[in-house]
């Protein structure tokens, strides 16, 4: 019912208790206002009704609204659950793969060391083998060489004779040849002397000092040794090298004193003014 219908309602009702009337009078208005009243009563009986409806409508709407919001919250709180699940199981798997990774990494590192060890020692064995061919290859071509090549004692006879005839080139390539085709005889050493004394007058005393060392390192039991050490030592004063020119003569006279050798190496010891004993 509304404020200002009320309100003449009771004005009514003031009017009809205190205001004299009469008497049919008051039945008719009596009449009236119990229908008024009644009317009254139907218009707020109607009106909670609708009241009460859409009090419920409303109610019903609230829970449904209340529902729909737990139910968000719950599958928010889901959704929160599982992506920080996701999230962790990822960061598991992620750490795992990063393993596995490193892992992969480290295998790799150990292969490349094995791959280069595997590779230097083929190299060293394709170096070993092209070696063993070289020297098969030289060791054929000596044969070769050797099968085409004048006897030892006609050779060395060559080279002697061409030495003493001054045929210095033609001796040379005649011990040379000696030496190359027959190095492990007797008179190697003897042919390793010739050059010395050869290289000796050309001049090339380092190559002669070298030729007289082969015949003394080789050969030391020969009958060219105290020679060979004797002209060493004259070729390396000649190189300048005084004290180990000295020192070899010295030896020349200490290893064979009673030969013509040790006599050279005295004579050559007073001309420099060097004592004969260290």
């Amino acid at each position: 019912m509304k404020p200002h219908r009320i309100s003449a309602f009771f004005a009514l009702l003031s009017v009809l208790w205190l205001g004299p009337t009469p008497a049919w009078g008051v039945s008719k208005e009596m009449v009236q206002l119990q229908t008024q009243v009644q009317q009254l009563q139907q218009q707020m009986t109607a009106m909670q009704r609708s009241f009460d409806e859409r009090m419920g409508v409303m109610n019903n709407l609230v829970q449904q609204d209340a529902d729909a919001a737990n139910k968000l919250g719950a599958a928010l709180t889901a959704l929160q659950a599982t992506l920080q699940k996701q999230q962790t199981d990822a960061g598991g798997k992620l750490d795992q793969l990063s393993g596995q990774i490193q892992s992969l990494n480290d295998t790799m590192d150990e292969l490349k060391v094995r791959l280069a060890k595997v590779s230097k020692q083929l190299e060293d064995m394709q170096s070993a083998q092209q070696s063993i061919q070289a020297q098969q290859a030289q060791q054929q071509a000596a044969q070769q060489a050797a099968a085409q090549a004048p006897p030892p004692d006609v050779l060395y006879n060559n080279g002697v004779r061409d030495y003493n005839g001054g045929k210095n080139d033609l001796a040379t390539q005649e011990f040379s040849d000696y030496i190359k085709f027959y190095p492990n005889t007797d008179l190697a050493g003897n042919a390793y002397f010739y050059l010395g004394e050869l290289q000796f007058k050309a001049g090339n005393y380092q190559q002669a000092a070298q030729n007289y060392d082969q015949v003394l390192q080789n050969f030391p039991g020969g009958n060219k040794a105290a020679s060979a050490q004797l002209k060493k030592g004259f070729a390396l004063i000649e190189l300048g090298k005084q004290d180990d020119g000295v020192a070899e003569l010295r030896h020349v006279i200490q290893r064979y004193p009673r030969t013509p050798e040790a006599l050279q190496a005295r004579d050559r010891l007073r001309k420099l003014g060097v004592a004969t004993r260290g």
